[in-house]
């Protein structure tokens, strides 16, 4: 289980950063042409929340510095693609659904592994206690 988690959280924070780096270094004018009525701000902040989401899948939980981190990451993401397909929704293209769908469902499940099932231990920084 814990080799499945860290796989699908590994390709979750690529297509992620990927994602939102292209919705934060496309052009502006490129970005409203291709935004179907969606203010290109709102797409500038979900390309922010997708670039540090995916930094959240991956690095807490690798460096084991504040690990509950991770699933907070993932929930994150997963609210975000949420949102995704409601806006898809409302801006009448339905074909760009499945997308954020499939992402949101997975983010959905590895924040569930991270809270429940594959929990990392953090790294104890410091001087252990002497008894």
């Amino acid at each position: 289980m814990k080799v499945t988690v860290w796989i699908v959280s590994g390709l979750l924070a690529v297509a992620f950063l990927f994602t939102g780096l292209s919705k934060l270094l496309t052009p502006t004018a490129d970005l409203e042409s291709m935004a179907a009525g969606v203010p290109v701000v709102l797409l500038r902040i979900a390309g922010a929340a997708e670039v540090l989401g995916a930094l959240g899948l991956v690095l807490p939980a690798a460096t084991r510095i504040l690990p509950i981190l991770t699933p907070l990451a993932a929930s994150g993401l997963a609210l975000t693609m949420v949102g995704a397909v409601i806006t898809n929704i409302i801006i009448g293209e339905y074909a760009l659904i499945l997308q954020p769908a499939v992402l949101g469902v997975l983010s959905g499940l590895v924040a569930w592994a991270r809270f429940r099932q594959d929990e990392t231990i953090p790294r104890y920084v410091g001087k252990p206690a002497t008894g």
